[in-house]
């Protein structure tokens, strides 16, 4: 009784992985967040034009490209939050104003 009970939870186990891993494959492009058309290149931008971002001081910019150029370009806009005072609310806010182009 108890194997059957563990191939039973194994096999719904699979199961669900196997569905969310498809799932994942067939989502639309639209559930990306736009971007703006005047959204900032965050692998090219200066102090000054990373300021503009909201909630983005004068540090908080200098931060940003101190990382850039210690670590190399941000491959994705999410990367930011490896910046020490990008938290996941604060790149939530700025998301929208962000790309990555090299």
């Amino acid at each position: 009784m108890r194997r059957n009970l563990k191939q039973s939870v194994l096999i719904i186990f699979c199961s669900l992985l196997l569905t969310c891993s498809q799932a994942k494959q067939t989502l639309p492009e639209t559930f990306h967040a736009a971007v703006s058309q005047n959204a900032i290149n965050i692998n090219t931008a200066s102090v000054k034009e990373l300021e503009k971002l909201p909630h983005i001081g004068e540090k908080l910019a200098a931060k940003i490209v101190e990382h850039r150029e210690k670590f190399g370009k941000f491959r994705k806009p999410e990367h930011l939050m490896l910046v020490r005072g990008i938290s996941d609310e604060r790149f939530r806010a700025l998301r929208n104003s962000v790309k990555v182009e090299n």
